[in-house]
């Protein structure tokens, strides 16, 4: 079967999304898609010692009430670039591998100045995914062009036009995909199952849901043990998470 994942494009995404990644053949970045405000799309988080912190990219949104994610402009009016560099440095530069993925931060904030938003988060996540080690194939969806439709008209749309049978997506999906029109299709419908075991993260309490930057900066080549290694090792203990 060729196996497909499909999601709107996250700035430096949290580990779930490379678990969701590395269990497909393909995936989609689903960008040509209305663009909502305050959403993962263009922010994320880091633990430090004073609590959560947000890392927040502007976005152009002034009288772009209708702009998909793959329309989204960034906002370089304010050098955020440089404050989120700077930001990670100070919080993680005492962290057992920031070393070894300083790079990453090079080649992100300073090398490239970005103006669209999903361009820039799918360079992110494909850089980041590969230093993880996936071999997944990535596919921009805004090129598909593959007409919409409600229940999960489009995905379907997609995942015939790329001639996969085997979908996978975040369990919050199932409140608005018809698995009868999936079963039509003869697409294989499953959904994510967030479980992890908590790492050396030197934060209480134990956040989750963080950017991969904490795992990679703390845990380095051993990030993918807590990803989807542990699942090789008999009785892990794990944190289901929604």
């Amino acid at each position: 079967m060729k196996k497909v994942a499909m999601l709107q494009s996250n700035y430096i995404p949290w580990k779930g999304v490379f678990d969701l990644i590395n269990r497909v053949d393909v995936f989609v970045f689903y960008d040509d898609v209305q663009y909502t405000k305050k959403d993962w799309r263009s922010r994320n988080k880091i633990p430090t010692k004073n609590g959560e912190l947000w890392l927040t990219v502007p976005v152009k949104t002034k009288g772009k009430f209708n702009q998909l994610i793959c329309e989204a402009e960034i906002d370089a009016a304010s050098d955020w670039q440089a404050k989120h560099k700077r930001t990670l440095t100070l919080n993680y530069s005492k962290a057992p591998f920031f070393s070894d993925y300083s790079g990453l931060l090079d080649d992100f904030y300073t090398e490239h100045q970005w103006t669209n938003l999903s361009e820039m988060n799918r360079y992110m996540t494909e850089k980041l995914a590969r230093r993880l080690g996936i071999a997944t194939e990535f596919i921009n969806g805004a090129e598909l062009n593959c007409p919409g439709g409600k229940d999960g008209e489009k995905v379907i749309n997609i995942c015939e036009k790329l001639g996969c049978d085997w979908f996978i997506n975040g369990p919050s999906s199932k409140d608005f995909m018809d698995q009868s029109k999936f079963d039509a299709a003869g697409i294989e419908l499953h959904y994510m199952d967030y479980a992890y075991p908590k790492y050396n993260q030197h934060i209480y309490p134990f956040d989750h849901y963080v950017s991969i930057f904490d795992l990679l900066f703390n845990e380095g080549p051993n990030a993918p043990h807590y990803i989807w290694g542990w699942k090789e090792v008999p009785n892990t203990e794990v944190d289901v998470l929604l």
